[in-house]
């Protein structure tokens, strides 16, 4: 069965956010992928967003809380609507792609199912509803 966990977007500050919520709920990072990690002649990273995070994980439970820093070249996240998303973990690569296709009829993908820079399947769409939904399987 898929697990669902959520997913936020911040506007610079997902750091400072990700230390605080682990000073409440404890433990320990996951992984911590800044854009500069992916910066490369073909996806070159302006300076001002090098060190804005692309990836935080904190495991809370059974769930993770994930989130990302959304650069400035996508404009600034609104923070009254579409800040979240869903984050589907899925069991196998065949679930990830069954629920993906699923969700996504109608909808918009934003990046199609595929390996992701840290190691996982991942895909990312808004449904026909406006619904964000991130669909991922760990390959570990």
């Amino acid at each position: 069965m898929a697990q669902i966990n959520p997913y936020i977007n911040f506007n610079g500050n997902a750091e400072e956010a990700f230390t605080f919520y682990k000073s409440v709920f404890g433990g320990e990072f996951q992984k911590i992928i800044r854009f500069k990690d992916l910066s490369s002649p073909e996806f070159p990273i302006p300076e001002k967003e090098a060190n804005k995070i692309m990836r935080i994980a904190l495991p809370i439970g059974n769930n993770i809380l994930i989130a990302n820093d959304v650069p400035e070249m996508m404009g600034r996240v609104n923070e009254n609507e579409n800040r979240s998303k869903i984050a589907i973990v899925a069991e196998s690569k065949e679930e990830a792609e069954k629920i993906f296709n699923g969700l996504s009829v109608g909808g918009t993908i934003e990046m199609p199912m595929g390996d992701s820079p840290w190691g996982s399947y991942f895909g990312m769409f808004r449904d026909k509803y406006g619904i964000e939904w991130t669909v991922e399987f760990a390959k570990v």
